[in-house]
């Protein structure tokens, strides 16, 4: 086993995930990334961090990224589920299908890393789990957005269901709500400049930030925004 922390990041070739795993490394974290696609990763990355296959729509690839992760470290300290899938369509235009697709991605998937992860976030002591969810979990913007609203807003339910589940075993959970972030999936559903966005290197510096808190000051919810809207 080592004496670094070991987190795993899901969805971290690009974007937020990126982020966060570099925030990491900085900080002596030994980071495992998974993704559908390992040579996707940023060179750097690539170096310094586990590789995994994953994919959040194989119900087998949690368990398998947990068992390699395990036997590569030999312990896991944080999960990090920031894989997500945005299928800009209304409440009435969304299919079941897409509605299925979004609910697999950003709703079992993270609970299912968590499932598969928990022994070991007990045994550490302080254990933490992070979503990376959405100000859509916490409110619908606009009519394009409700679709994934309805499982964003289920994400964030699956973050506190969890937060109680592991208060008294010393693991501790929380949601990261950005909104507009400057990633691509923010650059295809709106026009604004990247700089009017917020940065993923300042999420990632709030998720280190949410690591670090003892077991003693615990938050559940950490709503980010780069505008002023009606209430976040």
């Amino acid at each position: 086993m080592i004496d670094r922390r070991v987190a795993l990041v899901s969805g971290a070739n690009r974007g937020i995930g990126a982020a966060i795993a570099q925030e990491l490394l900085a900080r002596d974290w030994a980071v495992s990334i998974g993704v559908r696609r390992p040579n996707s990763v940023p060179g750097e990355l690539q170096e310094q961090c586990h590789l995994q296959a994953y994919d959040a729509a194989d119900r087998t690839s949690e368990a398998a990224w947990v068992q390699a992760v395990v036997e590569r470290f030999g312990r896991i300290d944080a999960v990090i589920a920031n894989a997500g899938l945005m299928i800009p369509k209304s409440a009435i235009e969304a299919e079941d299908e897409d509605l299925d697709a979004m609910l697999e991605v950003n709703v079992k998937a993270p609970l299912r890393l968590a499932r598969a992860a928990w022994p070991q976030l007990v045994a550490c002591g302080r254990g933490r789990v992070v979503t990376v969810a959405s100000l859509s979990g916490k409110r619908v913007k606009a009519a394009r957005s409700g679709a994934y609203s309805v499982t964003k807003f289920a994400a964030l339910a699956v973050s506190h269901a969890l937060r109680h589940a592991g208060w008294e075993q010393g693991v501790r959970t929380i949601a990261i709500c950005p909104g507009l972030v400057a990633t691509d999936m923010a650059f295809g559903i709106s026009d604004k400049a990247p700089a009017e966005m917020t940065d993923p290197k300042d999420v990632a510096r709030i998720v280190a930030f949410a690591l670090d808190l003892p077991n003693t000051a615990s938050v559940s919810e950490i709503p980010i925004n780069s505008s002023l809207d009606e209430s976040y």
